[in-house]
């Protein structure tokens, strides 16, 4: 398989509702796409990266470079025979797992389409539907949160997220176990607190959480572990893990006892089956993040959630949680007991892409 075309899209995409993490707030995303050619058929992949340096160090701008004028290219030059092989062509690009992911999500994609075989195959995916988990932001006030809890348990969400940061942490979980005591219930700090802090997840062990998600820095392993002898909550890390030898080091070092992996975090899907094989042998939990994706990006999320190794709720909601806009059909939809169904008897990530509503809201279109 050697790319004959490829063409970045950037499109723009309004949230339903704003969405505040301890990063700042979100109202609409900036999203590039690409699309990779090969005798008739068509691979689509997403970039997560956000137009700022907020949740990682790449941006939708370094993103659009690497892609352009490195990994195309080298693309172009040389074939693969499996999307495995991608790992080894783009292995001398250090970092930049964004910009590598967005684009072997669509070699995959493609090859699955050229093979008639759909992803979750691919990666030997054992479930047909997937738990569905909800992340809720943070808001203007504990009634507004409780009231959106009341939506979500309503809807069969199998768990929730609360965003957290200093000054909205202990006080704001009291009151949510006040009127929901039984529900499945995490938080997630992004990376706003340091072990200086510890009192207050000593304080937070107390409601009976599933988990902490990344409450100190990315780079601070030996924090996290320092922190996770103090308590009995489980810490998860997202931000902190970028590739396989970072799950395992953290593993080893009790950092963390559950992992958020995000296949745009770690490099792509090769890497997310390493950190699969990993934590099978190891025995460790895992759940796939999201990141506001598109159908694109979410589709490709729904099939990695059906490994076996991922056996938390996901950050993977309906698509109209998010958007009104959809650029996939059929949109991802919440079953009746809180489970997403992936696509069957499809190929690559089993949904239909409406180039029609891409070139729409496409503020620009880059031909490669």
């Amino acid at each position: 398989m050697k790319l004959e075309n490829a063409n970045l899209f950037l499109v723009k995409m309004v949230l339903k509702h704003p969405f505040r993490t301890s990063f700042g707030v979100t109202k609409e995303r900036e999203i590039l796409l690409v699309k990779l050619e090969y005798e008739g058929r068509s691979g689509w992949g997403e970039c997560v990266a956000e137009h700022g340096p907020w949740y990682s160090g790449e941006t939708i701008s370094s993103c659009k470079f690497i892609i352009s004028e490195y990994i195309i290219p080298w693309m172009k030059e040389e074939g693969l025979e499996h999307p495995s092989d991608y790992q080894r062509l783009v292995s001398n690009i250090k970092g930049n797992q964004m910009a590598k992911a967005c684009v072997e999500d669509a070699v995959w994609d493609l090859y699955g389409k050229l093979n008639n075989v759909s992803l979750k195959n691919m990666i030997n995916g054992s479930k047909e539907t997937i738990p569905s988990g909800i992340s809720l932001g943070i808001q203007k006030n504990i009634d507004i949160l409780l009231e959106k809890i009341k939506t979500a348990v309503e809807q069969n969400y199998q768990r929730i997220k609360i965003k957290i940061e200093p000054g909205w942490d202990v006080e704001i979980i009291k009151q949510i176990r006040d009127v929901f005591p039984d529900i499945l219930l995490m938080v997630d700090a992004n990376s706003a607190y340091r072990y200086k802090d510890k009192d207050i997840f000593l304080n937070l062990d107390k409601y009976n959480l599933m988990m902490i998600e990344q409450p100190l820095q990315y780079y601070d392993i030996l924090d996290h572990a320092k922190l996770q002898k103090d308590i009995s909550t489980p810490i998860c890390l997202d931000e902190s893990i970028k590739s396989v030898d970072d799950a395992r080091v953290a593993i080893e070092s009790d950092a963390c006892r559950i992992i958020n992996v995000k296949p745009a975090r770690v490099g792509g899907i090769t890497e997310t089956l390493k950190i699969h094989k990993l934590a099978e042998k190891l025995k460790t939990p895992l759940w796939c993040g999201g990141m506001l994706e598109t159908g694109i990006g979410r589709a490709k999320n729904v099939a990695v959630a059906s490994l076996s190794t991922f056996s938390l709720p996901n950050d993977i909601s309906e698509s109209a949680r998010y958007y009104t806009d959809y650029i996939v059909e059929p949109i991802f939809k919440l079953n009746n007991d809180g489970t997403i169904d992936v696509p069957r008897n499809s190929h690559g990530i089993g949904v239909k892409i409406n180039i029609e509503k891409i070139e729409e809201l496409a503020s620009e279109k880059i031909s490669l």
